[in-house]
């Protein structure tokens, strides 16, 4: 009755997973992908992109030896754009290579070219050369991804004013960056090019900046920000941007501040990238961010065999999360049902330094109400931190005093998103403090910390 069993739009994380998913079941599978190369957002202007970024910056930098030779060590005397686009190509021609031998290898058949809906079961793709398919599928995923908001007042150009899809191709390091929007990705590239002795300013019109992530974590991050001279400009928002004489953008905030700079990058938010899906063909609205609402358990929108995932459903808009949900939707579609997903998840921000928490924060513990303790531990107070040369960077766990139970961990600083999962680990299977003081962890290692921690936190609570 249709052409394919399932049609996926997009071949970023949630797609790619629903597709490959839906393959391993013994369904015939489509993936449409406007993209030259598959992979979406994710691969060739996100995630990827933005970490590997940040990996070849801290390399060339000498970043992580600072602490050993001091502020002015560098590996590359004088690091061009060129040096960190060169390791970008290369990790992204590797991307899309294993991801279209995972399609071929699972018979994933791919369509390249726009698509549109012209019926709730079926799609039109324009390709690049003016050819138009129909194809039906009798379930469809949209996994189109997000755009960078572009409001009317930034003056984009490509030369020195940027969106965040922009920045990972420009053309050359500038001395001095401002960043508007101190979101995960405004967060994320301020501190990457200030690694990089950029002279970096982070405007926010909020007061306060990653609100979900742990109170006292912020304050040990805005710390160190401000130790590397990053200006911090909260509470202030941008009224117009304009270009001074010698070409620079200077931004001109609500307090009457102004911040000039060789470059400027505006970070504040994404859309859902759905305008060209005409979507009103397929019965589905979207809301003032072009982003679609599903239900949260089977990802279906509000047109029963029609899902969508990811990023373009909104938060948490992560792509380990993405991948997640775009093989739970696949599932769904197809009567299989699987385990429901882990309470908790982790959320990674890859910043310099990396910030991951899993779990609860000290300030939801407390509007809950649950008498709780928490421990701390220093990097420094490591073998493998001395080692390594860290004089910063944080662990905070938090476990409840009535049951002993972990109920968040949050870490700043060198390999956070890494040593996160062991809290991840303890909390969806219920542990306690007590896991954290009777085991060994191996010796020299950051992971050190974590019983660092639960030895603080026992030692207040056994007082308590």
């Amino acid at each position: 009755m249709y052409d394919y069993d399932m049609i996926v739009i997009g071949s970023g994380p949630s797609g790619r997973r629903a597709a490959v998913q839906s393959a391993k079941l013994g369904k015939s599978v489509l993936v449409v992908e406007k993209g030259r190369r598959v992979g979406g957002v994710s691969v060739h202007t996100g995630t990827i992109p933005s970490k590997t970024l940040r990996e070849t910056v801290l390399n060339l930098s000498g970043w992580r030896e600072r602490g050993f030779y001091g502020r002015s060590y560098r590996v590359k005397q004088d690091i061009e754009a060129s040096d960190l686009l060169a390791r970008l190509h290369k990790t992204l021609d590797h991307e899309v290579e294993v991801l279209e031998h995972q399609f071929n290898r699972n018979g994933v058949k791919m369509m390249r070219g726009e698509a549109r809906f012209t019926s709730p079961h079926s799609v039109e793709v324009m390709s690049e050369n003016g050819d138009n398919h129909v194809v039906t599928g009798e379930y469809l995923l949209i996994s189109c991804g997000t755009k960078p908001f572009r409001p009317d007042y930034v003056p984009f150009n490509g030369l020195n004013v940027f969106d965040s899809d922009e920045i990972i191709e420009l053309p050359r390091l500038p001395r001095s960056l401002t960043v508007i929007g101190a979101g995960v990705i405004g967060v994320e590239y301020a501190t990457i090019f200030s690694a990089l002795d950029v002279q970096v300013t982070l405007i926010e019109p909020r007061g306060s900046f990653l609100d979900f992530i742990d109170k006292e974590l912020i304050e040990e991050f805005t710390h160190e920000l401000r130790d590397r001279n990053v200006l911090l400009r909260l509470g202030s928002k941008v009224e117009e941007i304009k270009f001074d004489p010698q070409g620079k953008p200077v931004a001109r905030l609500s307090d009457g501040r102004t911040v000039v700079s060789e470059m400027l990058l505006f970070a504040a938010g994404r859309v859902g990238a759905t305008d060209s899906l005409s979507l009103e063909s397929a019965g589905i609205e979207v809301d003032h961010r072009n982003r679609i609402k599903v239900d949260p358990k089977t990802l279906q929108t509000s047109v029963e065999h029609i899902y969508a995932a990811g990023d373009v459903i909104g938060f948490p808009s992560l792509a380990s999360t993405s991948m997640e949900q775009g093989r739970l939707a696949a599932c769904h579609a197809f009567g299989l049902a699987p385990p429901p997903p882990p309470e908790f998840f982790p959320y990674g921000i890859y910043s310099v330094p990396e910030i991951s928490t899993v779990g609860m924060t000290e300030e939801e513990v407390r509007k809950r109400e649950i008498p709780y303790e928490c421990g701390i531990a220093r990097f420094r107070e490591t073998s493998r931190g001395h080692i390594m040369g860290l004089s910063t960077g944080m662990m905070k766990m938090i476990f409840s005093v009535k049951t002993r139970r972990l109920l968040g961990v949050h870490i700043v600083g060198e390999g956070a998103t890494e040593l996160i999962h062991i809290g991840q680990a303890v909390l969806n299977l219920k542990g306690t403090i007590d896991y954290f003081i009777e085991n060994t962890f191996n010796y020299p290692t950051l992971a050190e910390a974590y019983k660092i921690a639960g030895l603080d936190a026992w030692n207040r609570m056994a007082r308590g």
